[in-house]
């Protein structure tokens, strides 16, 4: 029974000397140390490699950013298709009449979402140049329901939303590719919908003009 008893009370002193040790340790705040730190793996903390705009004592030029040797294409950049990424003839070098994309009940709708997007704003939701922009002083745009602009090919609008226009930016960043046939291809709708000859209705529709 004595032999139960001080072991009892042994564990109670050990347990609360490692107490005191855990809370002594835990209240240290140390001092801050001028020594260099331990670097474990030091290819995580300096990395051999040039930051964008910055020199080189390597190179010629002293650049440290280089351009693509000349001849070479990215892997995913062998765009030869001309017609649908620059909307141009390799043949003719002129623009196309027709959008390379098939316009389609699912991809009409994706080009009016994106029309809405990003041209509503300064063409309006119907194309006739009356965005809400052009409430805040921005110029207005012409209407696509002219004329001449109807009589553009679809590639030379292509290459408007690609590359800009007097005061309209470039959106060769915002807008994909195909989103921009599929942007055209809707713009036709729209200018279908407001010129729309006699012998363009449906049959149903005739008959009930007649």
């Amino acid at each position: 029974m004595n032999l139960l008893c001080r072991q009892d009370k042994t564990f109670i002193i050990i347990s609360g000397l490692l107490l005191l040790i855990v809370l002594v340790l835990g209240g240290c705040q140390g001092r801050p140390s001028e020594k260099t730190p331990i670097h474990v793996n030091p290819n995580m903390d300096s990395q051999p490699k040039y930051l964008p705009q910055s020199s080189s004592e390597f190179f010629l030029n002293g650049a440290g950013m280089r351009v693509p040797v000349e001849g070479t294409v990215a892997r995913g950049q062998l765009n030869e298709d001309t017609e649908f990424w620059q909307g141009i003839d390799s043949v003719t070098g002129e623009f196309i009449a027709k959008s390379p994309v098939i316009p389609t009940m699912e991809n009409m709708e994706r080009g009016r979402e994106r029309f809405n997007i990003y041209c509503s704003i300064c063409h309006g939701q119907t194309g006739d140049g009356t965005g809400i922009i052009i409430k805040k002083g921005y110029m207005v745009p012409p209407s696509f329901h002219t004329d001449q602009i109807r009589e553009y090919p679809d590639g030379k609008i292509f290459d408007i939303i690609t590359n800009g226009i007097r005061n309209m930016p470039r959106y060769a960043d915002q807008v994909p590719v195909e989103d921009r046939w599929m942007i055209i291809n809707y713009l036709r709708a729209l200018q279908l919908s407001q010129n729309a000859a006699y012998t363009d209705l449906p049959d149903d529709v005739k008959e009930k003009i007649k």
